[in-house]
């Protein structure tokens, strides 16, 4: 069982409020420049509500 600090917490509350107003920047935060990151910018150009559920995931699959 894994535990998550207050700093832990705090810092994946940031990144989802970024993933909602712009995805990819939540994406870039925890992955960096890589796949889905670039994903994220295609799914986001598509439509912007798939960009966010692609970015939440990616956050909180962690």
């Amino acid at each position: 069982m894994t535990t998550v600090t207050k700093n832990e917490g705090t810092a994946d509350v940031i990144r989802i409020l970024l993933a909602i107003i712009l995805p990819p920047v939540g994406v870039f935060f925890e992955v960096g420049l890589g796949l889905h990151f670039w994903l994220n910018i295609l799914l986001t150009l598509f439509g912007y509500i798939p960009g966010i559920i692609h970015a939440v995931w990616v956050i909180l699959r962690k």
